[in-house]
């Protein structure tokens, strides 16, 4: 049990707080409610952009990652489709310098050329390395193309080309800025050797002034319901075919979420999985298999995925159908109630286990904070999932008829 103190400032900002008593360091993590969706089909991968120019300084301190490192921490940050996220470590003592430091940009952003140049650069670079030079680096491009024909979750984080990045402005970079960058638009989380009451007094005394903003409305059409099968193939500089199948499924705050994540536990989770057991040791097909899911706030995908030992189509279409008929094998009366408990004790154990640090546990807090639930509430809900619930959702989630198919092939 995870002991949890909240509290809103007047100008919104949440702060949720743990006290840690086995550590001598603080983590403080600051959750912003803006992610890849939130940008203009025009000037994509501008979040992921803004995450590195909020390192870039901010009005009154010009480098972020010196102030930090002099108090003896580090930090970091990532940005989803959903969320941006930046988290500080520092020795308790310090504390007040993530504070001070975080505060200062959440206020005022330095909107300096040079860093917007800098910044520009490194993005575009990462850009090319990951997407460009990399194999199968340009699989998430094509894959949200093809399962999505209108939402956001259209393009990959990064951004869709890194033309978008090389014509952002400092205008744009103002805008996002003052429309999704507020107190009243965030999360503060703190885990570590700090009191409640020493929480409270150095959020007020950092964040209590800055003003609310009013944050920009999220006026995207929802993705139209996929009623046909679609596939597209590709080839590129790869030594095997990558095969992926994938599914529509509910967004986070679903009563389906959770049941389709432990679907691909059962499918893919460990050597007792039944993609390991069936398929990678059953067949001659496949060298890797797994499934997964988009793990997204709103409709997204169960994905099934494969590395193929043959290149031909009828490798192909024999893995495909394969896949499937594992996937759909978990409706047809076969699920126990030990398989499914084990695959639950599994999550459970990766949870739990993931959860001890204080820096996991704070990213945690803020994210839980930021879906109005209770930490202490996960592992129950994944607990309360019956296999009634996993062959209802099987047979609703695993539809051919409604499948994304991508065949990654080598030149």
């Amino acid at each position: 049990m995870i002991k949890v103190n909240r509290a809103t400032l007047s100008n919104g900002l949440r702060i949720i707080h743990n006290y840690d008593s086995a550590t001598a360091m603080v983590a403080l993590n600051i959750l912003y409610n803006v992610g890849a969706r939130d940008e203009d089909p025009e000037m994509t991968g501008l979040a992921h952009l803004f995450e590195h120019l909020m390192f870039g300084g901010s009005t009154h301190i010009h480098d972020f990652d010196a102030a930090i490192e002099d108090a003896g921490g580090w930090n970091n940050a990532w940005t989803s489709n959903d969320f941006t996220n930046f988290y500080d470590v520092l020795p308790a003592h310090n504390a007040e310098t993530a504070f001070w430091l975080e505060s200062d940009r959440m206020l005022a952003l330095a909107f300096s050329d040079k860093a917007l140049e800098v910044q520009r650069n490194v993005v575009i670079e990462e850009f090319k390395q990951v997407c460009l030079n990399k194999p199968y680096g340009d699989m998430g491009h094509h894959l949200r193309s093809l399962i999505y024909t209108t939402h956001p979750y259209r393009f990959p984080v990064i951004g869709k080309e890194f033309s978008h990045i090389e014509r952002v402005t400092q205008d744009d970079v103002r805008n996002f800025f003052h429309a999704h960058y507020a107190p009243n638009n965030a999360v503060l989380a703190i885990s570590g050797h700090i009191s409640w009451e020493e929480t409270l007094r150095l959020a007020n005394k950092w964040f209590g002034d800055i003003p609310r903003r009013d944050i920009a409305l999220r006026l995207y059409q929802p993705e139209p319901e996929q009623t046909l099968p679609r596939t597209k193939t590709v080839s590129g500089n790869v030594p095997q075919t990558a095969l992926t199948v994938t599914f529509p499924m509910p967004g986070y705050d679903s009563p389906m979420y959770i049941p389709c994540d432990i679907i691909t536990d059962l499918l893919a989770a460990g050597r007792s999985a039944r993609f390991y057991q069936n398929l990678l040791m059953g067949t001659d097909l496949f060298t890797e298999v797994d499934a997964s899911i988009s793990g997204s706030e709103e409709p997204g995908y169960l994905m099934l995925s494969a590395k193929l030992r043959e290149n031909t189509p009828d490798a192909i279409a024999r893995a495909k159908d394969a896949m499937i008929t594992q996937a759909l094998s978990l409706a047809d009366g076969s699920l126990t109630e030990y398989e499914l408990t084990r695959a639950i004790n599994r999550y459970e154990s990766n949870y739990t286990f993931g959860s001890i640090s204080f820096l996991a546990k704070a990213q945690a807090l803020a994210l839980a904070e930021m879906h109005d639930e209770d930490i202490n509430g996960v592992v129950p809900r994944y607990r309360s999932v019956t296999v009634d619930d996993i062959v209802a959702t099987t047979r609703s989630i695993i539809d051919p008829q409604r499948a994304s198919t991508l065949i990654y092939t080598p030149a």
